[in-house]
């Protein structure tokens, strides 16, 4: 009897995704095994009805190198996406069959990994392979704590998974944002204006870092340090004055936040107790007109940085995390992170996901009075600055 492994992708999505499904795919259908896709990241876990006679052709879907073959080619997931997380689900998010079963409450979520887990047993996996960012691991934590044979991937376009140097959609996001900044310029120029560029990045300012490192801008706002509204005026307007064509360009983490403020959030928590982050660029823009009297131009680049194909280095680590997930899987070998370390692939236990925040190294590679990037010496550094 041929063994059979889900795979799922959580979270937010980024480009990369499929290329990592299609890599593990291939490999375990040489391999002789069968891969069921788990639909709607942790989401199909809680609704699968663990019963022979229901259609769960909703939640899981069959996967072989016939159905994956130019998956590849396009950006996003096959297999769709959520931000659910199964230990904290909102009341109103319960699925109708499991409603009216008493459960464990932490306030207003309740926890259903007792679901999860007979839906795992129902579909007979041997292995679980779950391609998320810090809140979909988190319960792939839970679940290796559990005794779930599980192996994680890690993916986000901040890069701030713990325990990994690189996650599957940063160099993209990176890419994108370093393309549209620069052809952002042309209007700066063309109007003489202050050019406010407002990045993801929630609470690691990596992708703002080094997107303004590459892209050369006048100053740069990251997550980790509050900043001198008068200060940065004072910056950038010398910055203006400085460049002959009148223009002065600032890119700005979402999460960032004036000194004495906070980061600017709207609506309801998400599944991961989380509000919508953004709008920051929005506060700096009214900011800037205000005491300078000038015109400012804002963009919030937004779902641009995670829309599209991967460039050539996110397609090449997503291919070569789906083979090292496929390689944990063939040699039993779970309960693992796949990872990038000092440059070399790796894998280490995905406990380590909970161990630690990763956030820009400030002292080493910002100048916090000048709001720029501070990347000199990189002797003897791994590739990604870590």
């Amino acid at each position: 009897m041929a063994r059979r492994i889900g795979i799922l992708t959580g979270g937010g999505d980024v480009p990369g995704l499929n290329s990592a499904i299609k890599a593990f795919v291939w490999r375990m259908d040489e391999a002789g095994w069968e891969v069921v896709g788990l639909r709607r990241g942790w989401a199909a876990l809680i609704n699968i009805i663990p019963h022979s006679g229901a259609d769960n052709s909703k939640w899981i879907t069959p996967l072989n190198r016939a159905n994956t073959r130019t998956i590849d080619r396009t950006g996003g997931t096959i297999l769709h996406s959520s931000r659910i997380n199964p230990e904290i689900v909102r009341p109103g998010d319960i699925p109708a069959h499991l409603r009216g079963a008493p459960r464990v409450s932490s306030g207003a979520t309740v926890d259903l990994t007792d679901a999860a887990l007979r839906a795992f047993e129902f579909l007979k996996l041997d292995a679980l392979v779950a391609i998320g960012g810090d809140g979909t691991l988190t319960f792939a934590k839970r679940l290796d704590e559990e005794k779930v044979p599980v192996i994680a991937i890690p993916k986000t376009m901040d890069n701030d998974v713990y325990g990994t140097d690189y996650c599957i959609g940063f160099s993209t996001a990176v890419t994108r944002s370093v393309r549209f900044i620069n052809d952002l310029r042309t209007a700066a120029g063309s109007h003489e204006r202050f050019l406010i560029v407002e990045l993801f990045g929630r609470y690691s300012g990596e992708t703002c870092l080094l997107t303004s490192y590459l892209a050369s801008t006048d100053r740069a706002l990251i997550a980790e340090v509050p900043y001198h509204p008068d200060q940065l005026l004072e910056l950038l307007t010398a910055d203006k004055r400085d460049n002959p064509s009148n223009y002065a360009v600032v890119a700005i983490s979402e999460g960032a936040y004036p000194v004495g403020g906070k980061p600017v959030v709207s609506g309801e928590p998400d599944d991961y107790g989380q509000r919508k982050l953004g709008g920051i660029g929005m506060e700096l823009e009214d900011f800037l007109e205000k005491e300078s009297g000038e015109k400012v131009i804002y963009q919030q680049l937004g779902y641009l940085m995670r829309s599209g194909t991967p460039d050539s280095l996110d397609q090449l680590v997503a291919n070569n995390f789906g083979n090292q997930a496929a390689n944990l899987a063939l040699s039993s070998e779970t309960g693992k992170l796949v990872a990038i370390l000092g440059g070399r692939y790796t894998a280490v236990p995905v406990s380590v996901v909970g161990e630690g925040i990763k956030r820009v190294d400030v002292d080493r590679f910002y100048d916090s009075k000048r709001y720029r990037p501070r990347i000199e010496n990189v002797t003897g550094l791994p590739m990604f600055l870590h």
